[in-house]
């Protein structure tokens, strides 16, 4: 049996890839190598992947488009497959606002072509990620899985909140066990260079102004990565039951929303100062407005995937950003 993990060259998917191969799994992964942000990151987490000693047998890998239907059926054609954690997407708030077929493809079409794959294959359990983007401006923190999010800022947001809707259907009309997972703003090592502990690492090491919005009033629930991981894992392991029982997010069909944060809301001058420490330097700070899309403040109510796998983040900050900082320096040496 393996495992099928979409966004395989991403972030968090090679990270999860990992630790899916440590623990004995045989891993698909599955990854357009798209240049949103440089490709030969990309190539270099696939790399660190297959340095593993179990990659060599047990770490398949295809190049492709997912929201190419007839291409992902083909790569999956001769595997025997139990479980899918579908992390591939189009990312970033911003990068919405510019081109936004990008996601329509990517988020709602991929989406639906893992859906269908789950479904002929009658998978046990389809992890796949949404994102913390989809509670908005929401002024009431910290955000629970049980809040309205029917009032998206981004329509990076917007496809978030539409694959948990299709996802619920799924769940409802075939009874495919799911798990939505929302993300809340996660960094460390291998991270994306299109993300503020990047972005600031980067210009305070070379002495460039580092762009500040909202005049640096804003809050962020940071997750390191391990935490991220953690938690995807413990999610994968124990799927919803389909028992007419209410799940986290309101469901009463197979599935479940969790949120995975650090559980803090951290402040943005805050955070800078840690990356000032580590880098040993201070920032020179370039104050802007808020931007849109974007939002002041991001916090995770956590006690539903603590209730239910025993979740619990481990790393705050204050060992997160040095760990990001010494693998930036060795990665750019």
């Amino acid at each position: 049996m393996a495992i099928v993990v979409t966004g395989a060259a991403g972030f968090i998917g090679a990270h999860v890839c990992r630790h899916l191969l440590a623990r004995g799994e045989r891993v698909v992964g599955v990854d357009s190598l798209d240049a949103y942000y440089p490709v030969r990151l990309k190539h270099d987490r696939l790399a660190w992947i297959r340095e593993l000693p179990e990659a060599a047998d047990a770490f398949a890998f295809h190049q492709l488009d997912f929201a190419d239907e007839a291409a992902l059926e083909a790569a999956l054609a001769g595997e025997v497959i139990d479980r899918i954690v579908h992390l591939g997407a189009q990312a970033g708030v911003r990068y919405s606002l510019e081109n936004p077929r990008a996601y329509v493809r990517s988020n709602l079409v991929g989406h639906v072509n893992l859906l269908e794959v789950g479904r002929a294959l009658k998978v046990r359990h389809l992890v796949y990620a949404s994102s913390s983007s989809v509670y908005g401006a929401n002024a009431s923190l910290p955000f629970r899985v049980e809040d309205r999010v029917d009032n998206p800022v981004s329509l990076y947001a917007a496809t978030k909140r539409s694959d948990e809707l299709m996802s619920e259907t799924y769940a409802h009309l075939y009874r495919l066990p799911q798990t939505g997972l929302r993300f809340f703003t996660v960094y460390g090592p291998w991270g994306r260079p299109d993300m503020a502990p990047w972005l600031f690492t980067a210009a305070i090491l070379k002495g460039e102004p580092i762009r500040v919005f909202n005049e640096g009033k804003m809050r962020r629930d940071f997750t390191y990565i391990d935490d991220i991981v953690a938690g995807i894992v413990a999610a994968l392991d124990h799927p919803p039951a389909d028992d007419g029982a209410e799940k986290a997010g309101g469901s009463r069909a197979p599935h479940r929303l969790y949120n995975i944060g650090n559980n803090r809301a951290e402040e943005l001058g805050d955070f800078i100062a840690m990356i000032e420490r580590a880098c040993g330097r201070e920032a020179i700070k370039d104050y802007r407005p808020m931007q849109p899309g974007d939002v002041p403040a991001t916090y995770a109510d956590i006690s539903a995937i603590q209730r239910d796998t025993g979740y619990a983040p481990t790393t705050p900050i204050a060992v997160g950003i040095p760990r990001f900082v010494d693998w930036y320096r060795t990665y750019t040496a």
